[in-house]
C-alpha cells in the first residue's frame, strides 16, 4: 500500500514535455527511474502556466497508484543552450546589466505562440511591452495566457519597450522575500 501524503527529498530533473492545453507533462530524473507526472495545478502554484521543455526543475513527489507524481514545484530554470534573456538589444549588455534591470510587474495582454510573440502591460504605464517566445523559452516557459501575471526586464527598442527576460510573478515574489 502506497502513503499518497508522503513527499521524500526535492527530486531534480528536466521536463520532458509540457502540454498546457492538456493540462499536463513529464519530469525525467538522472538516476533514470520513473517519469514524473507534473499537472498544470503544481505548476500553477509555482505561478506558471507552462514550462519550457528540457527546463531543469526541482520538484517534492508522491507515489500514488498511478506512479510518481510532483506535489509541489521548488525552482525552474531554462533549458541548457538558452540565457534568461534573448534578443538584439541584450547582446550589448553585460549579464550583470540584465540582472541589473528592475523587474516590473505587468499582465500578459496576448501571446500567441503560433507567431512567436505577445504583448503584456505594465501595471501604471500605457504602452505596451513586447514578448519574443525566445525570450520565453529562455526564460524557462513555453506559453504565456492572456491575463497571466508575471515580472518583466524590460529595454526600449528600436520599435519600443521590449521584454528581455520573463518570470512567473509567484516565483519573482518568492525570491524577492
Amino acid at each position: 500500500m502506497t502513503d499518497e501524503n508522503a513527499s521524500g527529498p526535492p527530486v531534480q530533473g528536466r521536463v520532458k514535455w509540457f502540454d498546457p492545453v492538456k493540462g499536463f507533462g513529464f519530469i525525467v530524473t538522472d538516476e533514470s527511474g520513473p517519469d514524473i507526472l507534473l499537472h498544470a495545478n503544481v505548476l500553477r502554484n509555482f505561478g506558471q502556466s507552462s514550462v519550457a521543455d528540457g527546463a531543469l526543475i526541482e520538484v517534492l513527489t508522491q507515489i500514488t497508484q498511478r506512479g510518481m507524481q510532483a506535489t509541489e514545484v521548488l525552482r525552474i530554470e531554462p533549458p541548457e543552450g538558452h540565457a534568461p534573456h534573448g534578443g538584439e538589444m541584450t547582446e550589448m549588455l553585460s549579464p550583470e546589466d540584465l540582472a541589473a534591470l528592475p523587474l516590473e510587474p505587468a499582465r500578459v495582454k496576448w501571446f500567441d505562440k503560433g507567431k512567436g510573440f505577445g504583448f503584456a502591460n505594465v501595471f501604471g504605464r500605457t504602452e505596451d511591452v513586447f514578448i519574443h517566445i525566445e525570450v520565453l523559452r529562455g526564460s524557462g516557459f513555453a506559453d504565456l495566457g492572456a491575463g497571466e501575471a508575471v515580472a518583466l526586464r524590460i529595454v526600449d527598442g528600436k520599435r519600443g519597450r521590449m521584454a528581455v527576460q520573463v518570470m512567473a510573478w509567484d516565483a519573482m515574489a518568492r525570491a524577492a522575500v
